[in-house]
């Protein structure tokens, strides 16, 4: 058996964990399982939250201005549309005197932003001390703009109904944190050239992605790299993939296809898709290289 990220543990010695339906990479549509689980912990969470308002006779304009928030947000909080953060959670258990009631939600309403097979993944982004990505497809998920993201999601077919798109655009927002928490991770993406010249959404809406990967660029914590489409050695035929470096020094390996997600959780295998993505760096263009490629492709537009 081997212990799983979530503390379960897995049949098979660890090799993979699958976990259906992909989700950073934008496989797999419309509202499944998962999203309904996760739904149906902030809908009752917003339902506790607007009837402890409801009995300290607060109306939502006036609660929101306690908490720091429009009573539209509130009315998107009450109704499990959008996804409060821990201290939001703990400003509002305090301003209602629910004596930690709203508190004990925290853990759970934090878990539900994702899918249960993104759960594991998620929880090994918040523990990472190196994080190491390479994408062929579409922009990774911590470096989207949000029109990026509206863009990608919006192509889904079937379409995605807006209340799935909304709580899948406060996800990514959320995850991308990962750039900007203390202590800061290692960061590196390499990226196919192609992902930069999709013009998903639209010419702007590609200009302001690049402009965001410049500025993500030049965090001290991160390295961007693209692979030039006229190299003619590539280690990353096999596809995208991240591998995710934990502080105890476990290596785990996520990877997505045709909405097929699988976290690699055997120590052999994770290590050798380290291995495998050192060489991709070294194939690619260099850091200051690639932030000048960016700035061409930009100008081109």
């Amino acid at each position: 058996m081997t212990e799983r990220t979530d503390g379960e543990t897995v049949p098979g010695g660890g090799a993979v964990v699958n976990f259906g339906d992909g989700w950073e990479g934008d496989g797999g549509a419309g509202r499944r399982p998962e999203d309904e689980g996760g739904r149906g912990v902030l809908t009752a969470f917003g339902r506790t939250m607007k009837t402890l308002r409801v009995r300290q006779g607060l109306e939502r304009e006036e609660f929101g201005k306690r908490i720091g928030y429009s009573a539209s947000t509130v009315a998107s909080f009450e109704q499990g549309r959008r996804i409060p953060s821990p201290r939001t959670i703990e400003r509002a258990d305090e301003v209602l005197g629910a004596d930690g009631l709203l508190n004990l939600w925290k853990e759970e309403v934090e878990r539900a932003q994702y899918p249960v097979f993104f759960q594991g993944m998620a929880a090994l982004e918040k523990e990472a001390i190196e994080l190491v990505m390479y994408d062929t497809l579409v922009v990774n998920g911590l470096l989207q703009t949000e029109e990026y993201m509206r863009a990608l999601l919006g192509m889904r077919r079937p379409p995605l109904d807006p209340e799935t798109i909304e709580l899948r655009v406060a996800v990514r927002l959320a995850r991308q944190e990962a750039l900007d928490r203390r202590p800061a991770p290692l960061l590196s993406f390499v990226m196919d050239e192609s992902v930069l010249r999709r013009q998903y959404g639209g010419k702007d809406v590609l200009r302001r992605q690049l402009e965001h990967l410049l500025l993500a660029g030049q965090k001290q914590n991160a390295e961007l790299q693209v692979m030039p489409l006229d190299c003619e050695e590539s280690s990353g035929v096999d596809g995208p993939f991240t591998v995710v470096t934990r502080k105890d020094g476990r290596k785990f390996m996520y990877a997505e296809v045709q909405g097929t997600s699988a976290l690699q959780t055997d120590q052999e295998r994770a290590a050798l898709a380290h291995a495998r993505y050192g060489i991709i760096r070294s194939q690619a263009l260099s850091p200051r290289e690639s932030l000048e490629f960016i700035e061409g492709v930009l100008g081109s537009l």
